[in-house]
């Protein structure tokens, strides 16, 4: 094998959304929201709320929450959100037809508000932007220590079909190594009490490669989820990335081949362990029960419809531009962003963003499907945008069908990866990233 066909490694970035916020830049022209979204088709959007609170900040994550909300934050925080919802549904204004096909709060922690927030929160959903939470699925992210009755009782009655609960693992040892302390027993409690909403969607999240984790623990977790019989599974391989918890204990560079072969050898168990008990793998982290029905009606597509991000740490998407808010994953520079946040008056332009080519559309788009296990038809590539994914990433897709990652046996007219594909999920997207997105991530400063 030559050089250039030499494995990478399996676990790169997480490619949950591209480009990644850091190659965003702060927009010199600040463009208004109004002249972003004239042209675009607003039949099928995707409303997002982001709830930057935790009750505790796991070592792992990098995501953009800071720990509590003292002097009535979170009031302050819905007061802009209320705010932005308003300038936001007045910049999509009425020519056209405005309607959401799907929602979802996360963060952070949705569930860190009251009660009483929470249907403050569903309010400004509702009320400001008119979606109807009772009509489209509606997923929110909860933990063991927030998910009270109160909380979801609010959240079942106002429309939640699926409720996502962060646990990581059932082995107390590891909770702790992984710097998320909880006790089983209030991990157990908390889904008995999502059970108990009648939500027909639970999703439980779980981490592999924990320091200490053997494939007899992670299989210990992983049937412990198995009982409550959750209709969704998540399953996360560990990163050790600057500026987390973890991050400034460890070093990120230790994170060598032994840790890749070691969680593949753990994302292989949990994998099987999950199709041998009647789950169909979606991607290569999300497993759904086979017998799980719809959650609700939903004709929203991410690699062709916009979304509509409320919340400093959410993302818009247009056609044409990406934007957001500044991103930071240091906690002084989160609270400082925060601040800024609750103290805006004028959300009718964006701030920080990047532009989206037409050869950044086409890898936005092959990525998305492709990272899927059902794989992309070509038809709907040719009809979007004229060409074919062999004709724009040939290079890119005759390196991945060396390494095994394209599924041969895939129908004919289906861009598919193979399972061994699936498990390289987090080197092969990044293979996909433009050269100009690279350059941008590279020169990112971490804060």
């Amino acid at each position: 094998m030559s050089t250039v066909d030499a494995r990478p490694r399996p676990y790169g970035s997480y490619v949950y959304a591209y480009p990644h916020k850091t190659a965003y830049r702060p927009l010199d022209d600040r463009p208004a929201l109004a002249e972003l979204w004239a042209g675009e088709p607003k039949d099928a959007l995707s409303l997002y709320a982001h709830i930057p609170f935790c009750e505790v900040r796991c070592g792992f994550c990098n995501l953009f929450t800071r720990i509590g909300a003292p002097d009535e934050l979170t009031g302050r925080y819905l007061d802009a959100l209320d705010r932005q919802a308003t300038a936001v549904r007045d910049a999509l204004g009425d020519a056209a037809p405005v309607r959401f096909a799907t929602a979802a709060f996360g963060g952070g922690t949705p569930t860190f508000l009251t009660a009483a927030e929470l249907e403050r929160l569903c309010d400004i959903a509702e009320k400001r932007m008119g979606a109807d939470l009772r009509a489209v699925p509606l997923s929110v992210e909860t933990s063991p220590a927030t998910a009270t009755a109160d909380r979801l009782a609010v959240l079942a009655e106002r429309g939640a079909t699926r409720l996502s609960i962060g646990v990581q693992s059932f082995v107390e040892a590891e909770a702790r190594a992984a710097v998320r302390p909880q006790r089983r027993a209030d991990v157990e409690a908390a889904l008995g009490r999502i059970r108990d909403t009648g939500v027909p969607v639970l999703n439980i999240d779980l981490i592999y490669g924990i320091d200490g984790q053997t494939e007899e623990s992670w299989r210990l977790s992983l049937d412990a989820a198995l009982a409550w019989r959750p209709e969704e599974l998540y399953l996360y391989p560990l990163y050790v990335r600057p500026l987390t918890g973890l991050g400034r204990i460890q070093d990120p560079a230790a994170a060598d081949r032994e840790w890749d072969e070691r969680r593949l050898r753990l994302y292989r168990h949990g994998r099987d362990h999950l199709l041998a008990r009647g789950y169909e793998q979606v991607s290569m982290r999300m497993f759904r029960a086979a017998d799980a029905g719809p959650a609700g009606p939903d004709d929203y597509a991410c690699q062709t419809d916009g979304m509509i991000g409320l919340g400093c740490g959410a993302r818009s998407y247009t056609s044409a531009l990406h934007y957001s808010f500044d991103y930071a994953v240091d906690m002084r520079e989160i609270r400082s962003i925060i601040d800024v946040y609750t103290g805006t008056e004028d959300f009718s332009r964006a701030g920080v963003g990047r532009w989206v080519d037409g050869d950044e559309a086409r890898r936005r788009h092959l990525l998305q499907s492709l990272l899927q296990a059902a794989g992309m038809p070509l038809a709907g590539y040719a009809e979007r945008f004229g060409s074919s994914p062999f004709e724009d990433f040939g290079a890119e897709l005759a390196r991945f069908e060396r390494l095994g990652w394209l599924d041969t046996e895939a129908p004919e007219g289906l861009l598919r990866l193979s399972p061994e594909g699936l498990a390289y999920s987090d080197g092969l997207g990044p293979a996909l990233f433009s050269p100009a997105v690279r350059a941008a991530m590279a020169a990112y400063e971490p804060k």
